[in-house]
């Protein structure tokens, strides 16, 4: 057996474990069955040798640290780490979108500095601390990781891009036991009616949701009664009667289809059923936020606007 797939068996194993711990046995068997069909379209995509290879030719060192901060960071006092092949393993993983982390001193300059908008949101949390979270399109993970600083007691990412998910397991295979795990699954996918996590957080989804109520719905029913929404989206100008509904495309995104006004926003929230509805933040992004890195060597946001 590989590398990649012994992690992969051992990391359901802790999955499984956690979900029975922590309150959700009844949805473990629905949600390890989620895990176990995302990793077997992994294991026949076209790029997985690429990744896995990647992936198995990371030091093997079981003494690894991670340190959660602005940057997460995988650290060892280990001599003989070769940092140019670490470099080189990971770079066959791009693009990497969300971060910055840095493993055994390389820093991964990923297109976004996700720790800008963590900044933003963190103060207006409730908190964390004994909370069990999910992060619906959590690509890397790196949110998950920020979720775990705070002392949540159970982190669960969901994330289709098959890619995200092995950017996710080059950090938690040094932190194994981290009560911190990334489903290879959409939110489509996930069971109805849950209510089990205290806080979901849905940031950058909605506006490619072609059905943005339904999308709230799902998140209510995946909430326990009195959890809380962490809801993050683009947004226009306007009152309660405004949306934007592009004719083509987004800032070169096809795949944008309602940008409400935040009197909007509110209105579609109230009317799911969700409570204390309030705009803490509304940010123009930058292009010191998103941009093209050696990471992520793609068009960015700079290229995204009219000139």
């Amino acid at each position: 057996m590989s590398f990649t797939k012994a992690y992969n068996k051992n990391e359901q194993k802790r999955l499984e474990q956690a979900l029975k711990a922590d309150g959700l046995a009844d949805a473990a068997d629905d949600l390890l069955t989620l895990w176990r069909e995302g990793w077997q379209q992994c294991f026949v995509h076209g790029d997985y040798v690429r990744w896995s290879e990647a992936f198995e030719s990371l030091p093997d060192i079981s003494q690894a640290t991670i340190q959660l901060g602005d940057k997460v960071t995988v650290q060892s006092q280990a001599s003989d780490i070769d940092q140019t092949e670490v470099e080189k393993s990971l770079k066959k993983l791009t693009p990497w979108r969300k971060g910055p982390f840095e493993v055994f001193g390389v820093h991964v300059d990923t297109e976004w500095r996700s720790d800008l908008k963590w900044r933003r949101v963190l103060p207006y949390l409730s908190p964390l601390a004994g909370r069990k979270v999910l992060d619906i399109g959590c690509g890397s993970g790196y949110h998950l990781w920020r979720m775990l600083e705070q002392q949540a007691k159970l982190v669960l990412g969901i994330e289709p891009s098959l890619l995200f998910n092995f950017h996710f397991a080059c950090i938690k295979r040094y932190q194994p036991q981290a009560p911190v795990f990334l489903l290879p699954t959409g939110i489509d996918e996930m069971p109805d009616a849950l209510q089990a996590f205290d806080t979901v957080f849905s940031m950058g989804i909605l506006y490619h949701r072609k059905s943005p109520l339904e999308h709230l719905y799902k998140i209510k029913g995946l909430l326990r009664q009195g959890g809380e929404i962490v809801l993050e989206t683009l947004v226009v100008d306007g009152d309660e009667q405004t949306c934007l509904i592009p004719q083509v495309r987004y800032a070169k995104m096809r795949n944008v289809w309602f940008l409400p006004s935040v009197p909007m926003l509110t209105l579609w929230m109230q009317r799911v059923g969700f409570k204390n509805v309030r705009c803490v933040d509304v940010t123009t992004t930058s292009c010191d936020e998103q941009r093209t890195t050696d990471w992520m060597y793609f068009e960015s946001l700079v290229d995204f606007f009219r000139p």
